[in-house]
């Protein structure tokens, strides 16, 4: 690849066609937006150029220009300067890239990318560009038994001579199955001089980008292809169902890259990662499972059917049992070695659960730390509070954090035991090795080692007569 004069390493411009309206998609969203994976389309293609440390990428918006920017500045772009340039009207691939030519810089490769196209892999956008060498125009090009739609590549011999649109091709052009992928890598500085080239004289009496090949073979510049077999990495997204088609192809391959890895899947079709899922050996998942954000599972981890798990953090040994649901969105949610969680658990932002803690089922804990040991394994609340170690936390009980205007702490110390059916109003300290009789409603801090009950007294009245309904 050439280099520029004022830098040895090579410029690469990334130029991301996301103008489209994609009307088959039938919603508000613009297409670029709508997610695979828990991802924004774009935001695939905007990874592939983190991934090849390009200089910066250009994205040409039109419809719904205002949501793809936005959209775009909101990402996590490692090193990668994001800019934009508008298209409108849409008049074409050409008039896309044109749009983007004031922001090309100079010398090195543009690549050209469609951000509706989330699944063609890094080393493939590295052979391309390897094949382009800063002197040729290269294609990434596709054989399909079934071409219908789309660019038929011509040749002469092994030299590709001409991209010829659908629309625009023979019957005889028509039967080639080799068809272009919207993707090439071309010089810059040719690029340019190509684009003020283009003219719109075909059938859609659109700018087509595919015209830089027969200007490039005019101009005695070499023109390659690189053909792959794996048509999910060209794969672009025009509608729910073609939408629905790639989910499952990037979820099968991320399944496939873990079961690689040896973690257990009991079922790969029917698991889902959405962001960032780290397992260590031994991991065992159920049918039905959905991991969003990071999610990392520590050694002989186990995840029982139908949890949904989100940006947490799971240590050796502990197993989540079915239909548990832990999201630890800006917070995390932390679950110490050998804990038991679920089934039908509910970890929220801030749970902090030590080595052998137990929560059961129907259990709701948000923002609060259980130490080693601690217990809370039926039908209960536990928001805002610090549990101390051995603690055992009754069927029915919460902690009443809110009052209406302000969050409060509930301090639980070690080896204390809260009976069923108590609510503990914070703020409040409950002793160490104290006992909280069931039913009680406590206000005040217990002192260590008490018995503490505070519920009316019982009260029987002998021969009571029911009210009756009145005729």
């Amino acid at each position: 690849m050439a280099t520029d004069s004022s830098s040895t390493a090579p410029r690469l411009n990334v130029v991301i066609m996301a103008a489209g309206k994609g009307t088959r998609m039938k919603s508000a969203r613009p297409k670029v937006l709508h997610r695979l994976g828990g991802r924004a389309l774009l935001g695939h293609v905007l990874d592939r150029a983190v991934q090849l440390s390009a200089d910066q990428a250009i994205v040409v918006t039109g419809h719904g220009a205002d949501q793809v920017e936005a959209a775009v500045q909101a990402l996590a772009l490692p090193g990668l300067q994001s800019v934009f340039a508008r298209q409108e009207p849409q008049l074409g691939t050409g008039h896309a890239v044109q749009q983007a030519l004031p922001h090309l810089q100079e010398g090195g490769v543009t690549l050209v990318l469609s951000g509706d196209v989330p699944l063609t892999e890094a080393a493939t956008l590295k052979t391309l560009l390897a094949a382009c060498a800063g002197t040729r125009l290269a294609l990434l090009t596709l054989d399909m038994a079934d071409p219908t739609g789309y660019g038929r590549i011509v040749r002469q011999g092994d030299e590709v001579r001409a991209i010829v649109e659908h629309k625009d091709a023979s019957d005889e052009q028509r039967k080639m199955t080799e068809i272009y992928s919207g993707i090439m890598a071309v010089p810059t500085n040719l690029l340019r001089g190509w684009l003020a080239r283009l003219d719109n004289r075909n059938a859609q009496q659109e700018y087509y980008l595919t015209d830089v090949v027969k200007l490039a073979v005019a101009d005695g510049v070499a023109v390659v292809a690189h053909r792959i077999a794996d048509a999910a990495q060209v794969a672009g997204v025009n509608s729910p169902v073609q939408l629905a088609e790639l989910e499952r192809v990037y979820q099968g391959r991320r399944a496939l890259a873990l079961m690689e890895q040896g973690v257990r899947l009991a079922d790969p079709a029917r698991f889902d990662v959405r962001g960032e899922l780290v397992c260590g050996p031994d991991v065992e998942i159920d049918v039905g499972c959905v991991f969003e954000g990071r999610v990392e599972l520590g050694a002989g981890v186990r995840i029982g059917a139908h949890c949904v798990v989100a940006n947490a953090r799971i240590a050796a040994g502990a197993v989540i049992h079915p239909f548990t649901h832990i999201d630890g969105e800006a917070l995390g949610v932390e679950v110490g070695e050998g804990a038991l969680i679920g089934p039908f658990a509910r970890l929220r932002p801030g749970a902090q659960l030590a080595a052998e803690v137990h929560i059961g089922n129907f259990v709701e804990v948000k923002n609060s730390t259980l130490a080693r040991g601690a217990k809370a394994n039926h039908l209960a609340y536990l928001g805002d509070a610090t549990v101390g170690e051995r603690v055992n936390y009754g069927a029915g009980s919460i902690t009443a954090n809110y009052d209406g205007a302000n969050k409060h702490r509930t301090v639980i110390e070690a080896d204390v035991h809260v009976g069923s059916n108590c609510v503990l109003v914070a703020p409040i300290t409950l002793g160490a090795g104290g006992t909280v009789g069931g039913g009680s409603t406590i206000t005040k801090d217990t002192p260590p080692g008490a018995l503490s009950v505070a519920r009316g007294k019982q009260l029987s009245v002998a021969n009571w007569q029911r009210p009756v309904k009145k005729k």
